[in-house]
């Protein structure tokens, strides 16, 4: 379906892009957070508990939720998401254990350009061509990034190549459900989805955590709760092809916070990939910016009976 709501109807880009930044920043709050924890936990059982405290921010809502009911279809699409999601999840935490979170990060980009392009192929958002071709450059950074041919790929970059598969399907239900229910109804419905879905993988692998582990993992539940209830937000404010792309500056954050928190050296292909990248980001802002402007002012024909 098309998402053919102009400015003057509520939508706004600049608006979309803001909540998009808020996104980027909580989900590298949600990143830093669990390269802390590490492998201490399992991957299965640290994404249950991520969801499972994020509940707790979620409790206005779901009583809401249980005193107004939910349409069978929404409940159908809330169901697929949390599937997907769940699966993403997993190989998301299980990656973080594996490559440096730069790394994790770069890959990640893989996720916004599906989305993108499934936004034009599902909802009919228009692609012009200015913005194809940004789009195109966007990925050819995060291929000097991770530098296919030339490196050793490990099961923590296969882990993340179906995390971007899985996020970008979860993303596209995501923005088909924002059309119909509030932000915080597609937040609280994935949570508790991806709960009960993860719950019975997270007993099988189930080890205690510390205190500390615990209070991180809390942590993470918080950023990624208000990560994923910005990005809803987003996705009303403006269309898919505008705010998907401001995610790639999560790659300036995260090599700065990968370098001064972690130690992990700056890679100068990490660099150059995170310059190009973020070039297209602005490119795109930019056009947008530009074509809004120029749609205020109708043109003589359209002023005609």
């Amino acid at each position: 379906m098309a998402d053919n709501v102009g400015p003057e109807q509520g939508q706004s880009p600049l608006n979309g892009i803001l909540w998009m930044l808020a996104t980027g920043a909580s989900f590298v709050g949600v990143l830093v957070c669990v390269k802390i924890v590490g492998d201490a936990v399992p991957a299965p059982e640290a994404a249950f508990l991520r969801f499972l405290f994020g509940l707790v921010f979620l409790v206005p809502t779901l009583v809401a939720l249980m005193r107004d009911g939910i349409g069978r279809g929404a409940l159908m699409l809330h169901g697929w998401r949390g599937l997907v999601h769940a699966a993403g999840v997993i190989c998301w935490f299980y990656a973080m254990t594996r490559i440096p979170l730069a790394e994790v990060t770069a890959m990640n980009y893989l996720n916004p350009v599906y989305v993108t392009i499934g936004a034009a192929l599902v909802f009919g958002e228009r692609l012009a061509l200015r913005r194809i071709i940004a789009i195109v450059v966007a990925f050819a950074g995060v291929l000097v990034i991770l530098r296919p041919g030339f490196r050793e790929v490990s099961d923590g970059h296969i882990a993340m190549l179906f995390t971007a598969l899985f996020f970008g399907a979860s993303y596209l239900l995501a923005k088909k459900l924002s059309e119909r229910e509030s932000a915080a109804v597609v937040v609280a419905m994935m949570s508790v989805t991806v709960t009960v879905l993860l719950a019975p993988i997270a007993i099988a692998v189930w080890v205690w955590p510390t205190p500390g582990q615990a209070v991180w993992l809390f942590l993470v539940a918080a950023f990624g709760t208000a990560g994923h209830y910005t990005m809803t937000r987003a996705f009303r404010a403006a269309p898919l092809t505008v705010t998907q792309p401001v995610t790639f500056l999560q790659l300036v954050w995260a090599v700065l916070l990968g370098w001064l928190v972690f130690e992990e050296p700056v890679d100068i292909w990490v660099l150059l990939g995170g310059v190009m990248i973020v070039g297209a980001v602005v490119f795109i802002t930019w056009r947008e910016a530009v074509t809004r402007r120029q749609t205020r002012t109708p043109p003589p024909e359209a002023t005609k009976m």
